[in-house]
C-alpha cells in the first residue's frame, strides 16, 4: 500500500519569491528577465515536490533548491548547440553532426550569413534567379549528370522522387534493401507516405533479376535500388546490379512504346537511393569502397539521390541527379519549395563541391575525406603527441597514459563492416575512474570532449582529433584530476607508454 505524502515536508517547501531572493539568482537579474528566473525557481521547487511525493526526500534543503534554480538559469546562457571535440573514432558521427566542413565552406557560410546575398538574384540578367543554380552546375561537373536538384536531406529527396514519379503506382524494391534509415524512419514508411505502392521482390538475402522482371506490370513506375546503409548481408547472398535493372526497364519500356506509342507512355525508371554520396572512389578501402554517384549514373540509373553530409563531406542536404527532363519535373513539384535549402547550406554545399573540381585537393581539404584516408602512421604520431601533452598536464600518480592500436569507423551509415586502422590514447586511472572522467569531459567543459570507455579506461581516438584539439584535451584532463578529492586515493607511480618505446 502506498504511503501518504509527508504533508509537513510539502508545507516546508519555499515560496518562489523566497527562492528568488537567493544572492546567486539576484545577481543573475542583470543578465536575464526575472520571469525566466522565476520559471527556473518554479521548476526547482516542482522537482523537490515530486521527490517528496515519491518518497525519495526526508527533508527539504532550501539552498539546494536555489542552487538547482541557478544551474537551470545558467543553462539558458550557454548555447545548447555548440562545438564538441570528437575523440570517439567515428568519423561521420550522426549525434555529433556528421561531416566537419572544409575551411572554404565555413568561410562561405560566414560570408552569406553576415548580410544580403545573391540567393535568388541573377546579377548578369539583373533579374530574379533560381537558388538551384548555385550548385547544379557544380554537381553536374563532378558527377557527369545532366541536371541536379538539392533539398534539405536525403530522406526528403527520396520522398520527393517517389511522390513525383510513383504516387499511385508501383515501385519494385528488393526485400533485402528495405532498410531503416535511423530513428525508426524506414523505407516502407517513406513509400507509404508518398502514396507509392511498394512491391517487394526476392528474399532477405537473395534477389535475382528474374524477381524484378516477373514483378513488372502495367502499373510499375520504377525499379528502386536502396543503399543498405549501416549493414551488409554477407555469405549466401545476392543483389541485382544497376545495369541489370536498366536492362529490365528498357525491355518493359520498349514493349510499352510498341503497344501505346511513345507520346502516351509512362516509362519505368531506374532509381537508386545511394545514401552515402561518394564522389571519389576511396581505393584505400578496397572492396568496402562505396560506388560513386558517377558510376551509378553510368550503369544506367535515371535518377540517383544521396546525402551531402556523409562521404561527400559537406552540409546536410539531399541531392538528386539524373536526366534533365526528370529533374525539371522535380523542380516544379510543390515539395521542391517545401524542402528547399537555405542560403547558408547552399553556400557550404557550393564551396564543398568546388573543391571536388580538383579530386587530389579534395582528399586533403575536405576533413571527412582526410580522416577516412589518412595513413595510420600519421594518426599514430598525433596520438603520441596527445599522450605526451596529457602526461605533462595531469598530476603525477593520477593515471597511466599509453597509446594503443584501435579500430575507427566511418559511421553515418557509410562503409559498414570496414575496419579503419587507428590509434588512441588510453588513460587508466590511479585516481578517479573512467566513468567519472568521461562524464566530466562531456558535461563540465565549455567545449565538451566525447571519448569512449573500454575496460575501465578512457580512450581518445586520434583519427577524429586534430593537432589543434590536443591542448584543449590535455587541459580538460588536468581539470578533471584537479576536481577530485586529493585524499581519494594514494598516488602511485605515473607513467606513459607509447608503441615502440620500451615495449
Amino acid at each position: 500500500m502506498a504511503q501518504p505524502p509527508n504533508t509537513d515536508l510539502l508545507r516546508s517547501l519555499p515560496q518562489i519569491e523566497e527562492v528568488l531572493r537567493d544572492p546567486q539568482l539576484k545577481a543573475l537579474e542583470a543578465l536575464m528577465p526575472r520571469s525566466v528566473l522565476a520559471d527556473c525557481a518554479r521548476e526547482a521547487v516542482d522537482n523537490e515536490r515530486n521527490a517528496i511525493l515519491t518518497g525519495s526526500r526526508s527533508s527539504v534543503d532550501a539552498q539546494a533548491i536555489a542552487d538547482e534554480a541557478c544551474s537551470c538559469a545558467l543553462a539558458n546562457l550557454r548555447p545548447s548547440l555548440r562545438r564538441v571535440i570528437n575523440a570517439t573514432g567515428v568519423i561521420l558521427h550522426t549525434n555529433l553532426g556528421r561531416s566537419v566542413l572544409a575551411d572554404e565552406a565555413v568561410h562561405a557560410v560566414e560570408e552569406v550569413a553576415r548580410g544580403y546575398s545573391t540567393l535568388e538574384y541573377d546579377t548578369a540578367a539583373l533579374a530574379r534567379g533560381s537558388r538551384h543554380d548555385h550548385v547544379e552546375r557544380l554537381i553536374c561537373a563532378v558527377t557527369g549528370a545532366e541536371a541536379a536538384i538539392a533539398v534539405n536531406n536525403n530522406a526528403a529527396a527520396v520522398m520527393m522522387v517517389l511522390v513525383e514519379f510513383a504516387a499511385g503506382r508501383e515501385a519494385i524494391v528488393s526485400r533485402g534493401e528495405l532498410v531503416e534509415i535511423g530513428g525508426s524512419f524506414r523505407v516502407p514508411d517513406i513509400m507509404a507516405l508518398s502514396r507509392a505502392e511498394m512491391v517487394e521482390v526476392g528474399t532477405t538475402n537473395k534477389t535475382h533479376a528474374a524477381d524484378y522482371a516477373r514483378a513488372v506490370g502495367p502499373d510499375t513506375a520504377m525499379l528502386l535500388k536502396v543503399h543498405p546503409s549501416n549493414y551488409r548481408i554477407v555469405g549466401f547472398s545476392e543483389s541485382v546490379p544497376v545495369h541489370e535493372l536498366r536492362r529490365i526497364a528498357d525491355s518493359e519500356n520498349a514493349a510499352r512504346h510498341s503497344e501505346a506509342g511513345p507520346a502516351s507512355v509512362n516509362e519505368v525508371l531506374v532509381y537508386e537511393d545511394q545514401g552515402s554520396g561518394s564522389l571519389i572512389r576511396l581505393d584505400c578501402f578496397g572492396s568496402y569502397a562505396e560506388p560513386t554517384v558517377a558510376e551509378s549514373l553510368k550503369a544506367g540509373c535515371d535518377l540517383v539521390s544521396f546525402s551531402g553530409d556523409k562521404l561527400l563531406g559537406g552540409p546536410q542536404a539531399g541531392i538528386v541527379v539524373g536526366s534533365r527532363r526528370l529533374i525539371e519535373r522535380l523542380k516544379k513539384n510543390p515539395l521542391a519549395r517545401a524542402l528547399r535549402l537555405d542560403k547558408m547550406t547552399l553556400a557550404a554545399l557550393e564551396a564543398t563541391l568546388r573543391i571536388y573540381l580538383d579530386p587530389e585537393r579534395a582528399l586533403r581539404a575536405i576533413p571527412t575525406l582526410r580522416m577516412l584516408s589518412e595513413p595510420s602512421g600519421a594518426v599514430q604520431d598525433r596520438a603520441e603527441n596527445l599522450a605526451r601533452a596529457i602526461t605533462e598536464a595531469i598530476p603525477q600518480g593520477a593515471a597511466t597514459v599509453d597509446v594503443v592500436a584501435e579500430t575507427a569507423r566511418a559511421g553515418g551509415g557509410s562503409l559498414p563492416l570496414c575496419d579503419i586502422d587507428s590509434f588512441a590514447v588510453r588513460i587508466s586511472f590511479e585516481r578517479g575512474n573512467a566513468q567519472g572522467c568521461e562524464t566530466f569531459l562531456a558535461t563540465s567543459r565549455r567545449v565538451p570532449i566525447i571519448g569512449r570507455i573500454k575496460k575501465d579506461a578512457v580512450l581518445l581516438d586520434a583519427r577524429t582529433l586534430t593537432h589543434a584539439d590536443i591542448a584543449e584535451v590535455a587541459a580538460a584532463l588536468r581539470a578533471y584530476f584537479d576536481s577530485l578529492d586529493p585524499d581519494e586515493s594514494s598516488p602511485q607511480t605515473h607513467s606513459m607508454r607509447i608503441p615502440g618505446e620500451g615495449r
